[in-house]
């Protein structure tokens, strides 16, 4: 324990009980010494006045070291959950002689019926008590009314939603909006202040021109702009497109990609890296990482400490600002700006994250493309789920991309293929799958991918509403 700074010292009341749930001790530095202290008692023959026999104490005091580092119990003991058993009487029999293997075991020993027992691994992940301070009244703003309270929202909102008046359209509305809502006009003219702003915004511009459709990360790799401006400069410029082909895409004003066939090619393709084992790698083998997981989770016994960050005599005589790699700090035009390859893909390198948004221009490998292109010219009808593209046109491009990550993993890890066989030919053969059931787990981390990416499908509606 402490060997290891991020663990907690347990104590456990009863060791032989392997389902004892331990109180934990927290880490602290200090700066104290260890003392030795020796009493020496002589007794000698000298007499009191009473006639009893006066023992000479000595004391011998030796300083042994220096302690820097101390475990202190602050939490509250856990639950305890006991092995026990209650019967139609109500009387309770204990199961340990029945669920401990203290001994190797014949197999009657495995078959035998027992009631059921499963132990919670964990009741509290926190040990020390926290004041909850309960407010009586909210004061809000004024014109702020309440939620209605249904089966879905039956706790209210403590605070009122921050608007950014964005325009979300579905694929059955028939109508798309032409301009923006006045409140977005009037809250973008309020923060629109200085000339960097009125610079990003005429850049905007210029990108819904050549291309009306876009993703938030692909405007944010192409301009520099603070993320809360740009969370009210694009509902003044495009709508948000909720369903669809183009879901998770901002459109310009006045543009409807379900009547022109040449927005084919800014439809959204939704791209998770296959894992398992029928792929031959699992997810710990994948050099990126997953954009969320739900094995970072923290137990009692743990403690998560932020990193510190040693300041170097260089770091004094540059300033203490945000530095990069190379110690020299971003200059303002792409201080915000995100890697390219955080919405394109192309041949020979893999993304940043397991689960990605690309749209169809955006795949910068001519095998994708004639994929994409099989019906140029023949666009009849733009459907919900495959837009202008033929059917099962997103099927195919995963698994074409599927294959390129795969042959990219063997290259830089061939290790993880030397037990797999081939076809004769050398080619590998595709899986058709969906890809979409996936194992997200945390793995160690050896790939840095590009700051500030996130799934805009799900996060990025809550920004806006």
């Amino acid at each position: 324990i402490y060997a290891d700074p991020a663990k907690r010292l347990e104590l456990y009341f009863r060791p032989k009980d392997p389902y004892c749930h331990p109180v934990c001790a927290n880490r602290f530095p200090t700066s104290t010494m260890l003392l030795k202290v020796k009493r020496r008692t002589k007794k000698r023959k000298q007499l009191d006045a009473e006639g009893q026999i006066q023992p000479e104490v000595q004391f011998e005091m030796e300083i042994l070291g220096t302690v820097t580092t101390v475990y202190k119990f602050q939490g509250m003991s856990d639950f305890q959950y006991l092995a026990m058993h209650s019967g139609p009487d109500g009387k309770q029999t204990s199961m340990y002689d029945k669920v401990l293997m203290l001994k190797p075991e014949k197999e009657e020993f495995f078959n035998r019926e027992l009631p059921l027992y499963i132990p919670p691994p964990i009741f509290s992940r926190l040990d020390t008590p926290v004041d909850y301070f309960y407010r009586p009244d909210i004061q809000h703003r004024e014109g702020y009314n309440n939620p209605q309270v249904s089966g879905e929202n039956l706790i209210g909102l403590s605070r009122a939603r921050r608007p950014h008046n964005a325009i979300f359209v579905n694929f059955d509305d028939e109508e798309i909006p032409t301009k923006p809502l006045d409140a977005a006009i009037q809250t973008w003219k309020k923060v629109c202040t200085n000339p960097v702003d009125k610079k990003v915004e005429e850049e905007l511009r210029k990108l819904f021109e050549v291309r009306p459709v876009w993703s938030r990360n692909a405007v944010k790799a192409n301009i520099s702009v603070h993320p809360d401006k740009l969370k009210l400069l694009l509902p003044y410029l495009a709508y948000y497109m909720l369903t669809g082909p183009w879901r998770s895409l901002w459109v310009r004003f006045g543009y409807d990609p379900r009547k022109h066939p040449e927005a084919k090619i800014y439809q959204v393709l939704d791209f998770r890296i296959r894992c398992g084992m029928k792929y031959d790698y699992a997810p710990n083998d994948m050099p990126m990482k997953a954009i969320c997981s739900t094995h970072n989770y923290s137990l009692p016994i743990t403690v998560k400490k932020p990193v510190s960050h040693t300041v170097s005599v260089h770091d004094l005589k540059q300033g203490l600002g945000t530095s990069s790699a190379s110690g020299a700090k971003k200059p303002a035009s792409s201080r915000y700006k995100l890697k390219e390859s955080i919405y394109v893909f192309r041949e020979g390198a893999l993304p940043p994250y397991r689960q990605m948004f690309y749209q169809l221009c955006d795949l910068n490998v001519e095998s994708l493309q004639k994929i994409i292109r099989r019906n140029d010219g023949t666009e009849s009808e733009c459907t919900e789920r495959d837009g202008w593209c033929l059917p099962k046109t997103s099927d195919d491009l995963r698994d074409t991309m599927s294959l390129m990550i795969k042959q990219i993993i063997r290259s830089t890890r061939p290790a993880l293929f030397s037990n797999t066989t081939s076809s004769e030919d050398g080619k590998e053969q595709l899986t058709y799958e969906s890809g979409e059931d996936e194992d997200d787990e945390e793995e160690e981390e050896e790939f840095k991918p590009s700051d500030g990416s996130e799934n805009e499908m799900e996060t990025e509606i809550l920004d806006y509403v």
